[in-house]
């Protein structure tokens, strides 16, 4: 089942290692199978408030997302984003399809830190 790095961005410093981290990312996804599905782009904000941008990334299931975040390439950019920016990231796993919203009431899993 697929799975899911999400970010919201709140705020970005847009300079050299923004740019750098940018031009480096994709190469990072590749191996693991990974996607943007959204990258920042017009929000419309429907109710309370939204500041910032969302992040989306879909990669094969959470195994692969695990992978991606730790592999050393990634990690060698890593600091150029943390630095320069301030996000919540969550790893979340997809639905299997069809989905009915019911299906939550089974689950008794809640939120979880990642483990580092």
């Amino acid at each position: 089942m697929a799975a899911y790095a999400v970010a919201h961005m709140r705020q970005a410093t847009m300079g050299p290692q923004i740019v750098e981290y940018l031009h480096e990312i994709d190469a990072t996804l590749e191996p693991f199978g990974g996607r943007f599905l959204v990258h920042g782009g017009d929000v419309e904000v429907v109710g309370n408030d939204w500041p910032g941008h969302l992040i989306i990334i879909e990669l094969p299931d959470r195994q692969h997302v695990h992978g991606w975040y730790n592999s050393p390439a990634y990690r060698a950019i890593l600091a150029l984003r943390t630095d320069n920016s301030v996000a919540d990231v969550v790893f979340v796993d997809g639905v299997e399809h069809p989905h009915k919203a019911t299906g939550v009431l089974e689950q008794s899993t809640g939120p979880r830190p990642i483990q580092r």
